[in-house]
Parts: structure tokens; sequence; C-alpha cells
């Protein structure tokens, strides 16, 4: 799985058919287990090949599509952490935590959110992604209970690597963490764990954890963002195709966090297409103007389908692969904002 497209086709069928991909390979029964262990093998972050992403490396999040290339760009006023979503999908595993060591899934991470999502933040920033022992995509659909000891060693790790990118890399700089999905599920704890209350909430510009619901009370002291350029606070949206809302939102009985991408705010009106300076979708190298409009809806941000070539043939409601994507441009300019207005 080396290119963008093959990705988007495995995620779509895992993700948005994800209790049917779950019923095609247990047969409808309760997955088994027994024979499915947790990787122990603990990573180095003194080790630059388990940094997905760092400044002192060539690697993907270094590109911009080439509409962009000659644009000023200066990687020293902010640090990025960014924690990528699950890439871990093989539909036949033997370890429920995938190995940092495994050269096939780090090129697909690479090649897939790296270069699509974790770019998009890469001026006037280093952008730092760790390698992590993270969940498979199956600990999402069973007993929570059950997947919880899975998560705690992905989260491990990103504890363990951002200590070393604190204590080694940062130099006091403000911080942006942001991160999609499985990335989100981490990123959250670790803003309660390292800023909230916490001398380090000094140095946040703002946080852009998306792809998970956070609920509204999740945090007690960072507040959510009302406007493009606030600080010390942050960002969080699901996205779906309008009039579309999945079973298990509607059977979400807490309220989420959605801040609309295209005006920064919790206004609940319509944004227009027209506010959406450039999505990158499967050709990194084409930014599309007007890609979609954006409207929240309770706990999601409903999107019309992408105007792009061969919309009619576009038939999935949920477009989670795209909360970064869709948005690429205003969400590379809103970073830019937030840390002029930080900087201040």
């Amino acid at each position: 799985m080396r290119n963008y497209k093959t990705y988007l086709i495995y995620r779509k069928t895992i993700i948005s058919l994800g209790f049917l991909f779950f019923f095609f390979y247990t047969n409808g029964q309760e997955l088994n287990t027994k024979n499915i262990i947790q990787n122990s093998e603990i990573p180095d972050y003194s080790n630059l090949k388990n940094w997905a992403a760092h400044p002192w490396k060539k690697d993907n999040a270094d590109s911009m599509p080439d509409d962009l290339k000659n644009s000023l760009k200066n990687d020293s006023l902010v640090d990025v952490f960014f924690i990528h979503p699950t890439t871990y999908l093989n539909p036949i595993f033997s370890n429920w935590n995938a190995s940092v060591a495994d050269e096939e899934l780090n090129l697909k991470t690479d090649n897939s959110t790296i270069l699509y999502q974790a770019s998009v933040f890469n001026e006037n920033s280093r952008v730092f992604a760790p390698r992590y022992r993270q969940a498979h995509i199956n600990s999402f659909f069973i007993d929570s209970a059950k997947a919880q000891p899975f998560f705690d060693t992905a989260y491990a790790d990103i504890k363990k690597s951002f200590e070393y990118f604190l204590e080694h890399f940062n130099n006091n700089k403000p911080i942006i963490i942001a991160s999609h999905s499985q990335g989100t599920k981490h990123a959250a704890r670790l803003l309660k764990d390292y800023f909230e209350n916490k001398p380090l909430y000094k140095k946040l510009v703002c946080a852009y954890i998306i792809g998970m619901p956070v609920l509204v009370n999740y945090f007690n002291k960072i507040p959510v963002c009302i406007n493009s350029s606030q600080t010390g606070c942050f960002v969080a949206w699901r996205t779906y195709k309008k009039g579309y809302q999945p079973d298990f939102i509607k059977e979400e009985k807490f309220k989420s966090i959605v801040v609309n991408p295209l005006t920064w705010t919790l206004d609940e009106n319509l944004a227009d297409a027209t506010l959406n300076k450039g999505g990158v979708l499967t050709k990194f190298n084409k930014i599309i103007p007007k890609v979609v409009d954006a409207q929240i809806n309770g706990n999601i941000l409903w999107v019309c389908k992408p105007h792009i070539f061969g919309r009619l043939f576009i038939f999935k409601k949920n477009y989670h692969i795209g909360d970064i994507n869709l948005f690429y441009m205003n969400i590379r300019e809103n970073v830019k904002e937030r840390i002029m207005s930080f900087l201040k």
C-alpha cells in the first residue's frame, strides 16, 4: 500500500464499514483475541528513525503542493507536535500494537498522513511526528475495557516522545499540538497531562485535535477557539456529507465541540464553499479551491459533496479521511494567523 489512493480505499473500507468489516472477519462473533499479543517494543526517540517527521531529516512533512513552493517559509518560529491517525489496518494481524520497526507500515504512514496532513503545518513551524505503537484499527470495535491497554501502550509512546521532544528539541519555543483520529485520542490526553493547569500551557499556541469527538467538558481550563486568531485554545470537528448522520452519532449521549474550519467559529450557519481556500485530495500537488462548504450540525460538521471531477460517482458519506485535506489551505493560513497572534 504505497500511495494515498490505495490508502483512501483501505480507510474507506474499514472506517466507514467498521462493523460490517468486523462481521465479515469474525462471522458475527466476538473477535478472538487470545492469540493476538501486545507489542512491548519500546521506541528509542534519540533515534531519528523513530520520528516520521523531524526537522533534522528530510521527510514528507516538509512537502508543499507545487503552487506553494515559491512561498516564504520560516521553520523556526513554532514547534508542531503532530500525532498521526491509525494506519495499522491489516485485516490479519498478530499484535494489537504496531511495531515502529515495521518498514512497510512506516512507508504507508509517511506517504499518507505525514504527506497529506502533517505537511499543512510546515510553514513557520518545525514539524515533529513520532512513530508510535499505534493500536490496531480493530481496537475501536471491541469492548472498550479490552481495548484500553492497547491505547495505553500507544499513549505511553506519545508521552515518551513528547518528553524527549521537550528535553532535547523544543528549547522553549511555542507549541502547536495537532492530530487526527487515533492521534486525537492521544493528543487530548497529552493536553490534559502536560498543558491543562500546567506551566506549559503558556506555550500553547493552539491544539488542532481533529477527527474524534472532544466533549464540551473534557477540558477545564483549555477553551475552545471561537475566532481565527485566538491562542491557547483548541479546535475540533468530524466531517460527513450534508444530510448524513451515522447511527452511532445519533446514539451519542454527549455534546462534543465542533468548530467550523471555514470561519473558525461555533456559528451554525452555512459557510459557503467560496470561503474554502483549497483542499488537497488524491493529487498532492493540486490545490482545489472551493472544494466543499461547511456547516455545524449537532456533534458533526456537514459538507457538500466535493466539487471535483467525477463527483457524481462519489457515494461515500463519511468524510473522516478528509477532515484535514478538505480544508488544507484554510488550516495552513489559520496556523500562521494564530502564530502571529501568539508572538505579538
